[in-house]
């Protein structure tokens, strides 16, 4: 049960970032400063940002319940996520940085012509729009697990939340409370990781109690299915714009690039103290809910006043993440959608109101579809989401940055439009034959390959 100690906790910790979220405000005059912090972010805020954003409920409460249920094959959210974050930085960070764009979609209307645009923001928009769904369903089941409260109440006060951690400051105050978030998720993990260790007795507790197969596997699952759920992560970081616009915003492609590669590092070992609990409670609380692994640990083992804080974090964690996706769906709505089609005479100021506008707009719908959708399996909003986002963005994206002179511009914007559309019809009618990411991903590099074939063959033409 909470103490008033915890709650004492809790409050000043949530307020405290409620605070940094608002004093953001002041590095904000300019649309461009809301969205890309004016391409003058520094690698502290860039780390902040990516971290922030990433690390959520999936690799907290999400890793220990899964790690309750299968063991170290929930590592692949954290491990896949920091492979991505390094291939980012690797490969992707100077041409995106160099692309001088805000949005995704804006990088592949430079690349394909203005009829790219319009598919690209809508469907990935949609696409994050339902991760955000996801997250206010975690953090809807963490305040009802831990609060005993309403889950409308629970609802109301995460949306609450997002909107105060973005809509001042954009993407100084996603960065600026990132960091924040980072320090204390980190520090909170490594508490409870090692407070799990030590009450089991060390590692040997651990492997004396439970079989190799699944809890130490990394395959625990099966391999397709776990090798699946790493690939998943990487499709999705590299095509969504709150990741991207993280690589936008750097004041050269030489911080964009470090701040990606330090934070892919960063991301790995941040799940190993969700595995751990996870881990210990499935030895001593055999007949737990799984997803309440976290929580419960951290009433039962951690003082009050550090678990207020951890428990302060963790929500922090989930109501940061989608908020940094909400800015993502807020920018590209704001340049893409009401600068780019409605109003492309549209005033700085006017583009700034409407990202807040729009970062109100998007909360209440997520709110809408968040009390309708209740009892619904955060997974499935998951999935589907990144399977949109992946199907839309990754293969046009890849070959606007390395493949531009061989891509027909006709075939790259069907596939931004239809691929999609395939994804969201399969995950409808077809959800159990295969997942709706592959579908995407399969029509899109299809439809990429088979209409610039001829293409490629007149170039060689010309060339020769």
């Amino acid at each position: 049960m909470l103490s008033s100690i915890h709650i004492t906790s809790i409050v000043l910790t949530l307020l405290a970032v409620t605070a940094l979220g608002i004093y953001s405000v002041k590095k904000v005059s300019t649309a461009s400063d809301f969205a890309v912090g004016g391409k003058s972010v520094g690698v502290p805020l860039l780390v902040g940002t990516l971290v922030g954003t990433i690390a959520g409920g999936a690799s907290t409460v999400g890793t220990a319940q899964l790690a309750y249920t299968y063991g170290m094959s929930a590592w692949w959210f954290t491990l896949g996520a920091g492979i991505a974050l390094v291939l980012l930085g690797l490969f992707m960070a100077k041409p995106l940085r160099q692309s001088e764009a805000t949005t995704v979609p804006e990088l592949l209307g430079s690349a394909y012509g203005p009829k790219a645009i319009p598919p690209a923001s809508i469907f990935s928009s949609i696409g994050i729009f339902l991760n955000i769904v996801g997250q206010i369903l975690s953090a809807v089941a963490i305040f009802t697990a831990v609060f005993s409260m309403s889950p409308f109440l629970a609802a109301v006060i995460s949306v609450l939340l997002v909107i105060f951690y973005v809509i001042f400051g954009g993407v100084w105050g996603t960065g600026m409370v990132g960091i924040l978030k980072t320090v204390l998720i980190y520090g909170s993990m490594l508490v409870i990781g090692i407070i799990a260790v030590s009450n089991a007795g060390g590692f040997s507790g651990y492997t004396a109690n439970l079989s190799y197969h699944p809890n130490f596997s990394l395959f625990g699952r099966g391999v397709a299915v776990d090798l699946a759920a790493g690939f998943s992560l990487v499709v999705g970081v590299i095509s969504t714009q709150t990741y991207l616009q993280a690589m936008f915003s750097g004041r050269t492609y030489k911080e964009s690039k470090k701040a990606a590669i330090i934070s892919g590092l960063l991301m790995p070992p941040l799940g190993v103290g969700g595995i751990l609990v996870g881990l210990y409670m499935k030895i001593h609380y055999p007949g737990i809910v799984p997803k309440e692994a976290l929580p419960l640990f951290i009433l039962t083992y951690l003082p009050d006043w550090i678990g207020g804080v951890v428990l302060a974090a963790i929500i922090i964690s989930v109501v940061g993440t989608g908020a940094g996706l909400v800015l993502g769906i807020a920018t590209m709505l704001s340049r893409d959608i009401y600068k780019g089609i409605f109003r492309k005479d549209a005033l700085d100021h006017q583009v700034l109101f409407f990202s807040r506008l729009a970062i109100i707009l998007v909360t209440g719908l997520t709110l809408v579809f968040t009390i309708g959708n209740m009892d619904s399996l955060i997974l499935q909003w998951s999935f589907l989401s990144m399977g949109l986002r992946g199907a839309t963005i990754c293969f046009p994206l890849l070959g606007a940055l390395f493949f531009k002179p061989y891509i027909r511009p006709k075939a790259a914007i069907l596939a931004i439009g239809v691929a999609p559309a395939a994804s969201i019809l399969w995950a409808l009618f077809l959800p159990g034959l295969l997942d709706p990411l592959y579908v995407g991903l399969i029509l899109s590099a299809l439809i990429i390959t088979a209409g610039s074939f001829g293409y490629i063959q007149r170039k060689d033409i010309a060339k020769s």
